[in-house]
């Protein structure tokens, strides 16, 4: 079995900083692939970014979030800097077991988390 735990999600206003983590148990995550999505009330799931063989960026944050390892315990952050409004969401990771190119396709990941809520205020 396999479990994912998203945590640092909170309220911030808009311009501020916020570092979630993903823990993992039951699997490693050094040698998969783990993306992150976010999904606002009444939208559609949305890719964020992912790290693999490489790391990469939905457009609407590149040069504001980066995607993070700490191997030794087993955790992946997401550095969330310069916040929007736009950015509340339910923040999830999740992961893959193949380690490549990160799909921005939430159906191509296996394991999920159960999700931390970011709210920026204005």
């Amino acid at each position: 079995q396999v479990q994912l735990v998203e945590s640092g999600g909170g309220s911030v206003q808009a311009g501020g900083s916020l570092r979630l983590s993903c823990a993992a148990a039951g699997r490693t995550l050094s040698d998969a692939t783990v993306g992150w999505f976010r999904q606002a009330p009444g939208k559609e799931r949305e890719f964020v970014g992912a790290t693999g063989i490489n790391t990469w960026y939905a457009d609407f944050v590149k040069g504001r979030f980066t995607i993070s390892r700490d191997n030794t315990k087993n955790t992946v952050y997401l550095q969330m800097n310069s916040l929007k409004p736009e950015d509340t969401a339910v923040y999830y990771c999740a992961a893959d077991d193949s380690f490549g190119w990160g799909s921005d396709v939430d159906v191509n990941y296996t394991y999920w988390g159960q999700g931390t809520q970011v709210t920026v205020s204005s």
